[in-house]
């Protein structure tokens, strides 16, 4: 009897479990520390944050920065944005030198000082111009080129199944689809039937990944049942809950919720993403930024102001792991 082989999602060659998980690219949230700790807890394929395309050939220190991966990440891909195609060109050869395992272009950034620039959702108003960018970006580089974006701008120029055919014939290895227009921004639901549609066109032969409102278990496995994705790109539902990855797979294996991590677990989890942010930025700036994060690792605990507020207010790493032992002893509800 032959054995079972089982069915792997591939971007060119790069090989992903069946159904993969992957870390939607978050601005100020996708750093290296925050990775770590989702491809801990079960996250299949990753992105760093988007990158400036003329801030990497400027060599601005913010977007050099962002180039940072380690192997422990793999597989990774870097994603860049922008209009010019002289300067995609230039910065698809930057990130081909760092050697990530693919190169994503965002064509799905709904913010305002973005488009303006003529780049993310912006390029959905001129198709030509996205598929000259992605051309230019594509004969670039060596690595898989894939692309993340909308829908479309608006309601009445919904255009993601024409995109997503002229963005394979042009070379792109997948396309992950957020469920909105850029009108929407992020408001409304997530419309999951075009994303569906896409997949479904018989000419399209590459990896659909389905990205938006994913933000439960049950709704993971009801919409993988219905749209037939390759697999889901997870965004907001993971910041402060890296753990969502794995308990979407065990949903999905067993039909059953995984308990939630109780106050030890997220403590610990907590304090490995500061110590990581504090490796990768220095102290200082690694502390500063972390802030951000507690809110949503310590969300619904009751009488949790006055520890929130210490967290946010002290500057060095031994004072904020005191403060997070602390924690553990005080708080034995389960978050």
């Amino acid at each position: 009897m032959q054995p079972l082989i089982k069915v792997v999602v591939k971007i060119d060659k790069i090989e992903l479990p069946d159904f993969p998980l992957l870390l939607a690219p978050m601005e100020d949230v996708s750093d290296p520390p925050f990775r770590y700790v989702c491809k801990q807890n079960g996250a299949d394929l990753m992105y760093t944050e988007f990158i400036s395309s003329e801030g990497l050939i400027r060599d601005a220190i913010k977007s050099r920065q962002k180039l940072d991966i380690f192997d422990y990440e793999r597989p990774i891909g870097i994603q860049i944005f922008g209009g010019d195609e002289d300067a995609m060109a230039m910065s698809a050869k930057i990130v081909d030198a760092v050697q990530p395992d693919l190169l994503d272009i965002n064509f799905g950034c709904p913010v305002k000082k973005v488009v303006c620039k003529g780049a993310g959702a912006g390029v959905l108003k001129d198709v030509d111009l996205m598929i000259r960018l992605t051309t230019a970006v594509v004969k670039s580089t060596s690595l898989p080129v894939t692309v993340k974006t909308r829908l479309g701008w608006d309601d009445k120029s919904i255009n993601i199944m024409e995109v997503a055919e002229r963005l394979q014939d042009v070379g792109v290895k997948a396309l992950s689809i957020h469920g909105r227009t850029r009108a929407q921004m992020y408001k409304g639901d997530a419309d999951w039937t075009l994303i569906a549609a896409v997949k479904n066109n018989p000419r399209i032969q590459i990896p659909i990944f389905g990205n938006g409102d994913i933000d439960s278990p049950e709704k993971a496995l009801e919409y993988k049942n219905r749209y037939g994705v390759d697999g889901m790109m997870i965004g907001r539902a993971a910041i402060g809950n890296p753990w969502f990855f794995n308990e979407v797979k065990h949903y999905f294996k067993t039909g059953e919720k995984l308990p939630l991590p109780g106050i030890k677990e997220k403590v610990e989890v907590c304090k490995t993403h500061l110590i990581k942010s504090c490796e990768w930025k220095g102290e200082k700036l690694g502390v500063v930024e972390m802030r951000r994060h507690y809110t949503n690792y310590f969300k619904g605990i009751s009488h949790f102001k006055e520890t929130r507020m210490k967290l946010v207010t002290l500057d060095h790493l031994h004072e904020l792991l005191e403060v997070l032992e602390e924690v553990k002893e005080t708080f034995s509800v389960v978050g």
